[in-house]
Order: structure tokens, then sequence, then C-alpha cells
């Protein structure tokens, strides 16, 4: 057994990225920059502040693109990179369960990463949230197609309540959603932070990891059938599932987005739910959609082959790396013991923040890739997980 899992950890570690199938890096890379997006305003205080018209553009933007879609495009890759993993498990000798549990390892140490990431550096880590979701579903990856459907269609139930009571409530108080999840440090110090982090951290941990499974499970199913692998096979299902998801999406936010722009005053209370409700139900439609748009893109790109697409494949093979990389560039714009630059931005400024630091990323990842250098989470985890 240690035998099986020392070679293939000598195979992994010298495995060229150009065999990597692209389109799951590329989706990868595009992940990023929606995280971005989706954290970067969480460290302002005044999201009102500048240019009104930007403001309401970017928040707009936000509520039908990003907000719950971030969450479940990350979630989908993740699932498809567990059946990716165990393939490359099995393909190179191990059995089922030195697999599972090589995965369930892996998993408890990406949990490990991420609770160090929310020590040192902010509350929104998501690392431990998939890592723990990892160690839940390891069991799930040889279900049979029909369990496996059932149980992520029944968990979007309680992931959709729990996230759409997280909105109704601020919303029907009036209150900004950005400024109900806020991670901005306002007055408090280093110390203060870490203890509030400490203590909101098991919490926080729990509903992620409901949140995130029904994402997980349906991207363990679309692996299966190597849907992002072979995009032309599956042209026409991307095509489909591009129109409808997106188009249910954006339908599905739309409520929300009149209400945070004041452009439907006073909904009722049924209303109101229902919106709450609507829009991150299908932001996981969006969040998938957005993987397999970029699946069908990819056949282009890659016949383009310009530094752009190598790039961002670059930052898909980093990426876990380069979403640590975004939590210090945070930090040290926006915390009081850095720039703090909280109190002087708004949301449409803070966007652009987003946008820089997927830039500055971009450049990170090229130049890794062109030393021929992984990622230091990469090889940290890769490490542990192989011991």
């Amino acid at each position: 057994m240690s035998r099986a899992i020392e070679a293939s950890a000598r195979s992994y570690a010298s495995l060229d990225p150009s065999a990597r199938a692209p389109a799951p890096d590329l989706a990868r890379g595009v992940m990023l920059l929606a995280i971005a997006f989706a954290h970067a305003p969480l460290f302002v205080t005044k999201v009102g502040l500048g240019p009104a018209v930007l403001n309401e553009i970017a928040e707009f933007f936000h509520v039908l693109f990003v907000s719950n879609h971030a969450r479940p495009m990350f979630a989908f890759l993740f699932g498809y990179a567990l059946v990716q993993l165990l393939n490359r498990q099995t393909g190179r000798g191990a059995d089922w369960v030195t697999a599972r549990k090589l995965l369930r390892r892996r998993g408890w140490w990406l949990a490990a990463i991420g609770f160090a990431h929310m020590v040192l550096l902010v509350p929104i880590d998501i690392l431990a949230v998939y890592g723990v979701a990892g160690v839940l579903v390891a069991g799930m990856l040889r279900a049979k197609d029909s369990t496996l459907l059932w149980v992520a269609g029944l968990s979007l139930v309680p992931a959709t309540l729990m996230v759409g009571a997280a909105m109704w409530f601020p919303m029907s108080r009036d209150v900004s959603t950005y400024a109900a999840g806020s991670v901005a440090a306002g007055t408090r110090g280093p110390v203060e932070l870490l203890l509030d982090r400490l203590q909101a951290w098991p919490f926080g941990l729990v509903a992620g990891v409901i949140m995130v499974v029904p994402g997980v499970l349906f991207g363990i199913w679309a692996a299966r059938r190597q849907i992002l692998e072979e995009p032309a096979r599956h042209r026409t299902f991307l095509i489909r599932t591009a129109v409808i998801m997106t188009t249910l999406s954006v339908a599905g936010s739309l409520p929300v987005a009149l209400i945070q722009a004041d452009m439907w005053a006073d909904p009722s209370a049924g209303a109101l739910w229902a919106a709450a409700i609507a829009q991150p139900l299908t932001g996981y439609f969006g969040g998938i959609a957005m993987a397999g748009i970029v699946a069908l893109l990819t056949p282009w790109a890659t016949r383009r082959n310009n530094r752009l697409t190598t790039a961002l494949q670059a930052m898909g093979q980093r990426s876990m790396s380069l979403y640590l990389l975004q939590s210090v560039v945070f930090i040290a714009l926006f915390y009081p013991y850095g720039l703090g630059l909280e109190d002087d931005l708004g949301l449409a400024v803070a966007t652009g923040v987003a946008i820089a630091t997927w830039l500055l990323s971009l450049v990170i990842a090229d130049l890794m890739r062109r030393a021929g250098y992984r990622g230091p989470a990469e090889i940290l985890l890769r490490r542990l997980t192989y011991r």
C-alpha cells in the first residue's frame, strides 16, 4: 500500500502540466477572479462611497453574476478534482481503500491549512470548508449516479435555506448584504480580531460545509463523464446547460438586485423571502454554468495558444497558492496594520482592487510556470498528503 502511494507521489510530482486537460485548470483560473470579486467588497466599511452610478453598476453585477455564484463554481470544480485524483490513484495501482484513505488524509490536511489561514490572516477561509467536505463525500465517489444526484438534490434544501436566511435578515432591515457579511477590522486590533475569528470559525465551518456539498456532488457526477476534459464531445450538452442555467441564475438573482438597488421598494414579506431563496438556489446553477462556459471556450482558446491562455492555465494549476495570495493582498491594502483603506473605498473601487489582484496573480502564475515551480501551497499539501 505504501509503495503504491510513494510511486503515485513521485509520478504526480513529475507530471508534465502540458499533459493535463486544460479546461478544468482554465475554469479554476476564472474561478479565482470570481472569488476575488466576492471577497474584496467585504473588506470595505462603506460600499456606497464614491461615484454612485459606478457603485450601482457594480452592485448589480455582483448580485447577478458573483454573489453565491463563486462558491458553487469552486465547489463544482473541487468535486470534479476529487474524481480526477481518485482516477489518478487507481490508475497507478492503488486500490479503492488506499485511494479513499489518501483522499481523506488530503482533506484533513487541507482543513489544517485552512485553519492556519484563518488564524494568520482572514475569517473568510474556504480551504477548511472544502477539506472537511472532501473527507465527508469521499465515500460517495463510488456511489451510483442516481444516489449521487438524489443526495445532491436533497442537500440543496438546507444549503439554500441557510444562505437565503442569511440574505433575508439584513434585507428585511434595509441593510446591505455586504455590510452584514463585512470582515472589515474597524477599531479592533490584531488580538481582538484573532479572538473573534476563533469564536466564529467553528460555526462558519459547519455552515460552509453544508453550503458547498451540493456543488461538490454535482462536480463528482460531471467528472465521471469527463465533461470538462472533453468539451468537444459534450458540446451540445454544455451549450444547453450554459444557456439554461445562466438564464435561470440571472432571473433568480434579479429580484434581489432590484431590492438592493432600491428599485423595488417595500416588497411584501413573502416576496422578500422568495427573492432571498431564489438568489442562492439559482446561484448554484450559475456557478456550474460558468464552468461549462469556460469548457466550451477551451478548444478555441487552446487553438490560439496565446500568452493569456497559458498564464490562465498556469493560474488554475496553482489556484490554492494564489487564493492565499488574495488574502495577503486584501489584508495589506484594507486592514489598519496595512494601508488601512477599508474606510476610503466603495464597492466599485473594491471591485477594481479585485481585478488588479487577479491580474497580479496571473503574472505571478506565469512566472512560476516559466520557473517550473508548482506553487508553495500545492507543494506543501502534496508533501503532507503523501508523507
